[in-house]
């Protein structure tokens, strides 16, 4: 589904991304840790071709077509999510209205209002969040938590195939983290999407297991394992996980 080869990235005359190869095949889970400055939530941004960065070398193929000289607005139609770290609020705009124009925009033009608002409120029972925010501002006076389920609901609606979560553990608690995990969990056993989750420490991997872990280190992958590669990350850290010989 998505391709990544020898991917380099400057901003500002700075290397972030340095060389960077990664597959993604359909369906999969791959996770990207690694320490802060590292280059992974740069990896994202790039995917959502964010103009403040540039791309000096590589290609990115989704579904053997080149994004890179796409926009953002192109590459999220192509069916691209991403959950970001930090949601913005957005005053005077209701989640609602958002989320039933980016609809219109992708080329939905007779949209069922009665399924849609439906369909909505559904996923707000399911991620135990309060209806009356639907026809609020986005995010507006919502904590850390609020956010990051609002960024499902979008996901819930707009049904990508592919799906990055960028930090989508960081401000949130035990227990809404068990609920955005086992919503993006069923979605994506029901959709067969890809996942692409960026993380510092493992906790959404004990609800969202994946198939692959990559540590990256100073803008490259460096290291790839299963799911144990996550565990011994957090028993033993970053630089010891590296050194480790594979058994």
């Amino acid at each position: 589904m998505l391709k990544i080869h020898n991917l380099s990235v400057e901003v500002k005359d700075k290397k972030i991304l340095k060389d960077l190869n990664l597959t993604i095949n359909d369906g999969e889970v791959h996770v990207i840790m690694g320490p802060n400055g590292t280059g992974k939530s740069t990896l994202s941004k790039v995917i959502m071709r964010d103009d403040n960065f540039t791309v000096t070398k590589g290609t990115i193929k989704y579904n053997d077509k080149d994004i890179l000289s796409l926009t953002t607005d192109e590459v999220a139609r192509l069916g691209i999510f991403l959950a970001m770290q930090y949601p913005i609020s957005i005053e005077g705009v209701s989640n609602a209205d958002m989320l039933k124009s980016a609809l219109t925009i992708r080329g939905e033009k007779n949209i069922n209002l009665f399924k849609f608002i439906t369909e909505l409120e559904n996923a707000y029972d399911e991620l135990n969040f309060d209806k009356s925010t639907i026809h609020s501002s986005i995010n507006e006076g919502f904590s850390g938590g609020e956010r990051k389920k609002n960024e499902i609901i979008g996901m819930k609606i707009l049904k990508p195939s592919f799906i990055i979560l960028d930090e989508i553990d960081s401000g949130v608690d035990v227990d809404n983290l068990k609920v955005i995990s086992s919503n993006i969990l069923k979605y994506k056993n029901e959709s067969n999407a890809s996942l692409l989750i960026i993380t510092h420490y493992p906790h959404i991997l004990n609800y969202i297991k994946p198939d692959y872990v990559h540590i990256m280190k100073d803008g490259n992958i460096v290291k790839t394992g299963t799911s144990h590669l996550a565990d011994e990350i957090l028993k033993e850290g970053y630089e010891a996980s590296i050194m480790k010989e594979d058994l």
